[in-house]
Parts: structure tokens; C-alpha cells; sequence
């Protein structure tokens, strides 16, 4: 799971799971290209990282010319793009006789459309490169890891913005992953169960955690950094003939009724 001199852009950064997936990156040896709408922070989070590998961009992901911004700012800082977690999402929860076009509109521009728009940036760097030469062993070009969640495969009670715009992305991933292989790009997707950040607070309140924990065969909530290691692996040459998956970390969520 080396990443020494290889470049990640990692969206959604400043916190939670894409801090962790930051950290560790860094970590194994990478450069990375932190990206989040929430100036303060992601300041926070640059304190703690070495700037020598670490940069920082912050923006919407529902804004086309940021997918660029951040392709460009990495290839200027860093030489060019190896890796990418479209990690960025929200929740706007309402149950679907209640949801409003607003509410849908806005989960599926973030969670769907602006991974759309960073694979494409990024792909299209890494294309570049390819079409030049295609690095061995095949499948070493570069890395995306779409985020996605249990959501998509079960649904979501009061969530069915967040369901279909997971449930999106794998489809998303394997097209990316059929299209971009023969140039030695690989792409898959991550789902989480309920791991112990921001967006969760409300399934892990004390009036929903005992209902929560009960329906998760290991019976806790994973950490942030326990969601990061999967993410980090598929990134990695150690997953070079790794694509097309979409896989699961949910301490078993994903099994139950």
C-alpha cells in the first residue's frame, strides 16, 4: 500500500472520513490535494498536515470549473494526478410523499453530478498521460474511488435523494471502469455503513443508537479511520487488478433486512 510519489485529490477533506482517508494517504508516502466547501475547516485540518505534501482548495463540487481548479492545482503543485476519492456528500432527509424538488435536486448535485464532474477532470489528466504511454503493470495509471453507501443496495428510510444518488454511482463507476481500463485507469466504489461522523449524529442519537447498533452484526459504528483503509487499498498498486467493484464496509449492515 505504498503511495510514495503518487497524487490524490480527495474531496470532501476537511473532516470525517476524508480527513482520515487524507491522513492515511499521506502517511503510506502520497501528496495530497484536499478539497472542501467549508473554508474554516479545512484551514483546521491543513494545521495538522505537512504542506510540503499536503494542498489545499477550497470550493463546490457542484461548480464544473472547481473540477478543473483542483486537477490544475495538483498538477502544479505535484507533477500530475495518480489517484481520486469523491468522497464530498450531503443529506437533506425527508421522507419521499414530503421531499421537495430543492431537497432532491441538491443531494443529487452533490453525491452524483459533481463526482461526474471530478472523474472527469481527473480522467481526462490521467487519459493524457496514458495515451503518451501506459505505465506497467497495467492498471498502475492511476485510481478512482467513488463513495458510496449501503443506502444505494437497501434504500434509506427518509432518504431517497441519497439512496438514488449512491445507487448512481455505481453505475457511474463501472462505466468509467469498461471505458477507462485499457488505458490502465482503475475505478470502483466504497460503501459505508454508519461510521461516527457529522452526518450520522441524528442514527447515532440516543433515541435511534440502540435501533441503529442492533442491526450491525458487530454491534458499533466504525471510525473514521476504519472506513479510510479500504479506500486507501484501491488506490494503492496493491490493488492493481482491482476494478469495476463495488464494495462494502459496514461491519455487516449490508447483510440485514
Amino acid at each position: 500500500m505504498d503511495l510514495t510519489g503518487r497524487c490524490i485529490i480527495v474531496t470532501g477533506a476537511a473532516q470525517g472520513i476524508g480527513k482520515a482517508i487524507s491522513q492515511l494517504c499521506l502517511q503510506l508516502g502520497a501528496q495530497v490535494l484536499l478539497a472542501d466547501q467549508d473554508e474554516n475547516s479545512l484551514r483546521a485540518t491543513m494545521a495538522e498536515l505537512p504542506t510540503d505534501h499536503a494542498a489545499a482548495l477550497c470550493g463546490n463540487v457542484t461548480d464544473e470549473s472547481f473540477a478543473q481548479a483542483c486537477v490544475d492545482a495538483a498538477v502544479s503543485k505535484f507533477g500530475a494526478v495518480h489517484g481520486l476519492v469523491n468522497n464530498a456528500g450531503i443529506i437533506r432527509p425527508a421522507l419521499l410523499e414530503k421531499m421537495t424538488a430543492d431537497q432532491w435536486r441538491a443531494v443529487l448535485d452533490v453525491n452524483l453530478t459533481g463526482c461526474f464532474y471530478m472523474m472527469q477532470a481527473v480522467g481526462r489528466q490521467m487519459l493524457e498521460r496514458a495515451r503518451e504511454s501506459v505505465p506497467e503493470p497495467k492498471g498502475s495509471t492511476g485510481a478512482i474511488v467513488n463513495i458510496s453507501s449501503t443506502g444505494a443496495k437497501r434504500g434509506s428510510f427518509g432518504q431517497a435523494n441519497y439512496s438514488a444518488a449512491k445507487a448512481g454511482i455505481f453505475g457511474l463507476t463501472m462505466t468509467a471502469a469498461l471505458e477507462w481500463a485499457k488505458f490502465g485507469i482503475r475505478c470502483n466504489s466504497v460503501g459505508f455503513g454508519t461510521v461516527i461522523t457529522p452526518m450520522t449524529e441524528v442514527l447515532r442519537s440516543e433515541k435511534f443508537a440502540e435501533k441503529s447498533l442492533a442491526r450491525i452484526p458487530l454491534g458499533r459504528f466504525a471510525e473514521p479511520h476504519e472506513a479510510a483503509n479500504l479506500v486507501v487499498f484501491l488506490l494503492s498498486n496493491a490493488a492493481v487488478y482491482i476494478t469495476g467493484e463495488n464494495m462494502t464496509v459496514s461491519g455487516g449492515l449490508h447483510m440485514q433486512p
